[in-house]
């Protein structure tokens, strides 16, 4: 009866936390963005990847690496899109990453197994609350604009409305059609400023939809 192997040896943990730095270094300029796939979505993809990595070297034809793509489509079955956002992605790269450690305890990689379980437990919850903190101090938003006529006063106090709530803007089209003036501005700013611009629009007359 083969014995339980539970080392894993120094490279092994210099990967695995190179893996979470990387991803946590490519998932801040993505998060700082506010783009779909975000902190912790990228440092799971980058870990579920080294795990992958390391027990297909270990393991070599004695690992199935078509489970891979099997629950790539598991993964993509938790994604949901609407006209607003995407989500799911976090909870598709957990399956992801799920399916690493089960490899890695199939092919008796005992310890990764634990350790990374410990270290994804990690990313999902303890990452959770710096993810928001990066998502409450920059925030971005694309408005379009619809204005009842073509006045293009309308337009200037709209944009001296985002400037007095301490928000960056830049104004990327402006047109006219039906006798009203469109325009589509893009914001960026702390979350609750924009939500406060948000409330403030709500109350200008001159502007139809937004």
């Amino acid at each position: 009866m083969k014995s339980l192997e539970f080392d894993i040896s120094s490279g092994d943990l210099i990967k695995v936390a190179l893996a979470v730095f990387c991803g946590s270094v490519m998932g801040l300029e993505r998060q700082y963005k506010n783009k779909t796939a975000g902190f912790r979505t990228i440092i799971l993809i980058c870990l579920g990847s080294t795990i992958f990595t390391m027990i297909s070297q270990r393991a070599g034809q004695g690992v199935n690496i078509n489970l891979v793509t099997g629950v790539g489509f598991i993964g993509a079955g938790v994604i949901f899109k609407d006209n607003i956002s995407v989500n799911g992605l976090t909870t598709a790269a957990v399956i992801w990453v799920a399916a690493a450690i089960g490899m890695a305890n199939g092919s008796g990689n005992y310890m990764l197994a634990i350790i990374s379980t410990f270290i994804t437990l990690i990313v999902l919850i303890i990452f959770h609350f710096f993810e928001n903190y990066l998502d409450n101090i920059h925030h971005e938003k694309l408005l379009s604009l619809v204005f009842d006529d073509d006045d293009f006063e309308n337009l200037k106090m709209v944009e001296d409305i985002i400037q007095k709530q301490k928000l960056g803007a830049e104004t990327r089209l402006v047109n006219k059609k039906d006798g009203c003036l469109q325009a589509t501005i893009f914001v960026t700013g702390r979350k609750k400023h924009i939500a406060k611009l948000n409330e403030t629009l709500l109350t200008i007359k001159e502007l139809r939809s937004f």
